[in-house]
C-alpha cells in the first residue's frame, strides 16, 4: 500500500507540474525529461497525462488515508488527498481542453474517443479515466463514439449510454475532434494522414502524451495535450534559441527541445525506456 501511494504521488506530481507549465507556456515533457536526468529521481512513472485509474492505486491511497486516520496518524499522509484530487482533476481538465479545442461549446460536437480501459493491454474499466472523460463529454451534449481494442464488452456493460464503434477509423469518421484516452500501441501507430482523411475536422487531444506532436501537426492536425503549448515551440520563453534534436538512447523516441542559454547542456541521461507505456 505504501509503495502504491508513492507511485501515485509521483504520477500526480508530474501532472501538477503540467498545470504549472500551462500557466507559463512551458512543455511538461521537457520538465519530465530534465527531472529524469537526476539519478535520485529517475524517469519511471514520471509520465504526464490523464492520470491513473484501475482497481489498485486509487483504492489503495484512499484506504491508506482511512487506516492512518483510524490509527490517529492521518495528518502524516494527509497529502494523499491532494494526490487523489490532482488525479481526478486531470479528467475534468481533459474535458475542458476538448471544449477549448472545439470553440467552447460541446453540444452536438462529434467526438471520437480512442480508449476505454484504464491502461493498454487490459480490458479492465474500473475507475477508468478514459470512460470518465467520455461520459462527461456525453453529459455535456457531445455525440461520443468509443473504441477500445479489448474493453468494449466491459465498457458497454458499465456505460450503455455511450455509442461504440468497430475501430479507430470507424469512430473517427466525421468526427469534429479525436481524443486519445488509452495509449494502446495501435493508437500510437495510427497514420495521421489516413485519419485526417475520414474526420470532419483534424483536431486531436492527446490525453496520454502518446503521439508525436510534430508528425501530427505536419499532417495538418491541431494537436493539443495538457501541459504542452498549443504550438510546437514556445517562442516566448526567454533565452531560448531554435530547437535542436537531442540524440535519443535506444528505445526512446527522439524528443526535440528548445536550446536555452539559461542553463548548460544536461548530461546524456533520459527517461526510462518503459516510461512512455507506464499507465495505471
Amino acid at each position: 500500500m505504501a509503495a502504491n501511494a508513492f507511485l501515485a504521488t509521483k504520477i500526480s506530481y508530474i501532472n501538477a507540474m503540467a498545470e504549472v507549465c500551462e500557466g507559463t507556456g512551458a512543455d511538461v515533457r521537457d520538465l519530465a525529461e530534465a527531472l529524469a536526468y537526476d539519478d535520485r529521481i529517475g524517469g519511471r512513472f514520471l509520465k504526464p497525462g490523464l492520470g491513473f485509474g484501475g482497481g489498485c492505486l486509487p483504492k489503495d491511497i484512499r484506504a491508506f488515508l482511512h487506516r492512518a486516520e483510524e490509527l490517529g496518524v492521518g495528518q502524516a499522509v494527509s497529502f494523499l488527498r491532494e494526490v487523489d484530487d490532482i488525479n481526478k482533476r486531470r479528467r475534468a481538465r481533459t474535458v475542458d481542453l476538448v471544449r477549448e479545442v472545439v470553440g467552447g461549446e460541446l453540444a452536438g460536437v462529434r467526438v471520437a474517443a480512442l480508449g476505454a480501459a484504464f491502461k493498454p493491454n487490459s480490458d479492465d474499466v474500473r475507475d477508468a479515466p478514459a470512460l470518465d472523460v467520455a461520459r462527461a463529454l456525453h453529459a455535456a451534449g457531445a455525440a461520443v463514439r468509443v473504441f477500445d481494442p479489448a474493453a468494449m464488452e466491459n465498457a458497454r456493460r458499465t456505460h450503455p449510454e455511450l455509442s461504440y464503434g468497430d475501430s479507430a477509423m470507424d469512430v473517427a469518421r466525421g468526427a469534429d475532434v479525436v481524443v486519445l484516452l488509452t495509449e494502446w500501441a495501435e493508437f500510437r501507430e495510427i497514420d495521421p494522414v489516413a485519419l485526417a482523411a475520414v474526420v470532419a475536422h483534424p483536431r486531436i487531444v492527446d490525453g496520454r502524451h502518446a503521439l508525436d506532436a510534430a508528425a501530427w501537426r505536419a499532417a495538418g492536425w491541431e494537436y493539443r495535450a495538457l501541459g504542452r503549448p498549443p504550438t510546437l515551440f514556445p517562442k516566448s520563453l526567454p533565452g531560448c534559441a531554435e530547437p535542436r534534436r537531442r540524440p535519443a538512447a535506444p528505445g526512446v523516441r527522439p524528443h526535440t527541445t528548445p536550446v536555452c542559454d539559461l542553463a548548460p547542456d544536461l548530461p546524456d541521461r533520459r527517461l526510462d525506456p518503459g516510461s512512455p507505456r507506464q499507465t495505471f
